[in-house]
């Protein structure tokens, strides 16, 4: 009998924590969340007071009961997951689902996987925080429900398998609009005029670099001060030194972390925060998700030691840095190393580097100012010429922090080194060599990186530390946004040059509006932003949503009722969403008429069809069918013309024979592609559908069959649909459409017929015993418990209206079921009439459940 379990989120931290506690400690994971809303049910009792309920789903059963096993042997059982409000409701989830009991549990929590973090949370447990548990409870139904409610709209009125959410919504609504800025912005070019001045002093030459102190507008004006310079003279004017400081970056938040990490290692939101898990499991650096700028006394002591040790006393400045984030709840502390000591660990290259970046921070922190001088000297023109030359220089005094770590920007062009300027006085005369005017255009907006985007979200308040990456992740895998690496247009600009009095007038080109792996919309996240904002502006209203969270900060905090929060955004949302669903438009969201087909006067128009941006020629109100072509993917629906969309009906066409069969070639779901002798060939990027050639299609076809050849290891004329395949992670068996591994002690070239069969027959054999053993588990599963951690029984299991109507597509029309469900807020329509399908419900067992009270 183990006399103490202690129970954590994942088997890394478990292996960690195992290490600093005695035999009398048994650590094991819940491998995460062990409950959760039903995946395709609504799950949410809107009658009596938003009360969710839960499941265990069928891959954690077999968890939770190994962990209700030795939880009913252990003497004391230690919840110890992570201490901000997810790790709080999984503590929550495990102590109601395992039945445990409020005398012999605990709740712990620390911020770091160090041996004295661990053992002074075992001598300081304290309760499960309710209103954290409320705060991440409330979190998961709203957006339950704003998912369930709306996403089926979306389905009826632009394409079926959308969907929305609260933050991941808002996230677009960014990004589309940044597109639409960048859509409508229109340059304006000025003359930037930079001049080299030269003085001598003491057998020495000095440069002076300087730029003119005002923007030209056009090039006559900057003709005629060039012509004017030719005759000017220049002395030095006011000469400026101030002395300048420049302060540490606070250390790393989740946002701050995310954002340099981007900046100087390259990662991804989503990267940075995988990599930041390890480091964190593994007891490397504190915890990763807080918007804390805090250090503790110690981290700070320990700093100050290393930083006296290491590069001297007068580089030390210890400073307490304020956490500026409204409602910051997560993790006390910013993000560090355990061991400030530990300047290098071992590990993965990436877990190297990231390391190497929180260290450097950390220090940096609490490192004394960089002390500058900067000098600035006006340059003063003859004949009246308005406007004069500045130049800057910047010497660094001292280095301070400078010497470990510069935090990055996200700004383009940002970094203007100035350098040194040589020993200038007042009315000292200067000769120019050089003065260039440069034809420069204003710069559109920059699209967003991953970082910048988090950047914008922490700014406005939508999300939280523990949100950003997975919104990401959820915009992009729903192919709402993005990656695009955009080619930028080539530009002509013109350059003056006037040197010995001779002005030289020239052309150069350039390439503009150029971005590598930027976010941008899809056309797909366009049309569902441009619906959203239409009909449910206050939903996706970037206020709002911030308002939302700080009411997540008040639930948090014990100042307000979860279910009261829910239950006013309800009023206000859910009478909207039926609304919409009722409403009947002309056309179809997001589609866009572009005139008609001169040939057959027929309406052309683009749309977002059930796989992507397509065109159609023809409605579906006349006699003959429409005619469909998908748009290319460097295509919009949003910017394409009528001639541009004509063009892809003459897809597909044929291009001549090759070895007697015709080459076609044409765009489907998977871009643009050549088929020749029933085989598809898909072109690369660049190559235009439109504009290829029959000898630019065979290198493309026989370089397929030669791929393909190298693919088949091994074919068997008795059984034709059976092949030994060499594929991306070494050889397999492919049959009747279907992959089969080969054992690692078994020789491919060496493959019988036979030997193939039995392979395969092992496999489907296995595949059978763990499909019957996965149904004995669902049938012996016993229903979860919902509701609060209060003392009174509370009956969770009411019937909870399915929404069928988040199934249907508008290609199928089926028969409205009747149905004799308990009325619920979510139906009261009052004596509307619709001709709409009745919502099927699908009744569920009443269950009566005691929840206990949270552990001491």
């Amino acid at each position: 009998m183990d006399k103490n379990l202690v129970i954590v989120e994942s088997p890394a931290k478990a292996k960690t924590i195992e290490k600093f506690l005695g035999k009398e400690f048994h650590v094991m994971s819940s491998y995460g969340h062990i409950r959760d809303l039903k995946k395709k049910d609504f799950s949410i009792d809107v009658e009596n007071g938003f009360i969710p309920i839960y499941e265990i789903p069928s891959d954690k059963k077999k968890v939770v009961s190994e962990l209700k096993a030795a939880a009913k042997k252990a003497e004391t059982v230690w919840l110890a997951s992570d201490e901000d409000r997810e790790g709080e409701a999984i503590s929550w989830h495990l102590y109601d689902a395992l039945e445990l009991n409020e005398d012999n549990t605990r709740r712990i929590v620390f911020h770091e996987i160090t041996k004295d973090a661990i053992q002074q949370a075992i001598r300081n447990p304290r309760r499960i925080d309710r209103n954290l548990v409320d705060a991440q409870q409330a979190r998961r139904v709203l957006d339950r429900i704003v998912g369930f409610e709306l996403s089926p709209v979306l389905w009826r009125k632009i394409k079926p398998a959308l969907s929305a959410g609260r933050v991941q919504s808002v996230a677009v609504r960014l990004i589309v609009e940044r597109e639409r800025d960048i859509q409508n912005f229109r340059p304006e070019a000025a003359y930037r005029i930079t001049a080299l001045f030269t003085k001598e002093e003491n057998g020495h030459r000095y440069e002076i670099r300087a730029e003119y102190n005002r923007r030209l507008k056009t090039k006559a004006e900057a003709l005629a001060l060039l012509e004017n310079l030719k005759t000017s003279t220049f002395a030095v004017g006011d000469v400026h030194v101030r002395p300048a400081k420049k302060s540490p970056a606070p250390p790393f938040t989740t946002s701050t972390l995310q954002q340099e990490a981007s900046r100087k290692l390259g990662f991804s939101v989503g990267q940075t925060m995988m990599v930041a898990q390890r480091l964190y499991e593994s007891g490397k650096i504190t915890y990763m998700r807080t918007d804390s700028v805090h250090l503790s006394t110690l981290a700070v002591g320990t700093a100050r030691t290393e930083i006296g040790e290491q590069y001297g006393e007068q580089y030390i400045k210890s400073r307490q840095y304020a956490t500026r984030s409204k409602g910051a709840q997560e993790a006390h502390e910013a993000i560090r190393p355990t061991y400030i000591s530990t300047h290098a660990i071992e590990g993965t290259a990436q877990e190297k580097r990231l390391y190497e970046l929180i260290w450097k921070r950390t220090i940096a922190s609490q490192m004394a100012d960089a002390e500058l001088e900067r000098t600035t000297v006006d340059i003063t023109i003859s004949d009246s010429v308005a406007g004069k030359f500045t130049a800057s220089g910047e010497v660094i005094k001292f280095d301070g922090f400078l010497r470990v770590y510069l935090e990055g920007t996200d700004e383009e062009n940002s970094e203007n080194e100035e350098g040194l300027l040589p020993p200038v006085k007042k009315d000292e005369q200067l000769t120019m060599q050089e003065t260039v005017a440069t034809q420069r255009f204003t710069q559109r907006p920059p699209r967003y990186t991953e970082a910048a985007l988090v950047r914008k979200m922490e700014e406005l308040g939508i999300g939280r530390p523990s949100t950003y990456a997975p919104t990401i992740s959820t915009i992009m895998h729903r192919e709402y946004v993005e990656k695009r690496n955009v080619e930028g247009e080539e530009r002509t600009y013109n350059i003056l040059t006037l040197r010995k009095s001779v002005i030289r007038d020239s052309d150069k080109k350039e390439i503009a509006g150029a971005d590598k792996n930027k976010l941008a919309p899809t056309d797909t996240g366009m049309v569902v932003n441009d619906f959203l904002v239409e009909y449910f502006p206050s939903v996706i209203d970037y206020n709002f949503t911030a308002e939302v969270e700080k009411d997540f900060d008040k639930i948090a905090e014990g100042k307000e009722q979860w279910n009261k929060s829910i239950s006013d955004f309800y009023k206000m949302f859910h009478p909207i969403v039926e609304e919409t669903s009722q409403m009947r438009t002309e056309h179809k969201a997001g589609e866009r008429v572009l005139g008609e087909d001169p040939r057959t006067g027929r309406q052309v128009s683009v749309k977002i069809g059930r796989y992507g941006a397509m065109a159609q020629i023809g409605t579906q109100d006349e006699t003959e069918k429409p005619l469909f072509a998908s748009l290319q993917k460097t295509q919009s629906i949003e910017t394409i013309t009528l001639e541009e969309t004509l063009k892809l009906f003459e897809l597909p066409r044929t291009l001549g024979e090759f070895r007697e069969k015709e080459v076609l070639v044409g765009t489907g779901r998977f871009g643009p592609y050549i088929r020749h002798d029933g085989k598809f060939v898909s072109l690369p990027r660049g190559i235009d559908p439109l504009e290829i050639q029959l000898d630019e299609a065979i290198p493309l076809i026989e370089a397929k069959e030669k791929k393909d050849r190298e693919k088949i290891i091994r074919t068997f004329e008795e059984e034709p649909d059976l092949q030994i395949l060499n594929g991306r992670y070494g050889p397999y068996i492919g049959y009747k459409k279907s992959n089969y591994k080969i054992p690692k002690d078994r020789k491919t070239e060496e493959l019988s017929l036979e030997d193939c069969r039995k392979i395969i027959a092992d496999a489907d054999a296995d595949k059978a015993k763990e499909k019957d053993k996965s149904k004995g588990k669902g049938k012996s599963g016993k229903e979860s418990k919902t509701g609060r951690s209060t003392a009174k029984k509370t009956a969770t299991g009411k019937s909870t209206a399915k929404k069928t109507s988040a199934k249907k597509t508008a290609a199928k029309k089926t028969t409205a079921k009747k149905t004799t469900a308990k009325k619920t807020t979510a139906k009261k329509t009052a004596a509307k009439k619709t001709t709409t399908k009745t919502t099927a419900v699908k009744k569920t067992s009443a269950k009566k459940t005691t929840v206990k009270k949270s552990p001491a």
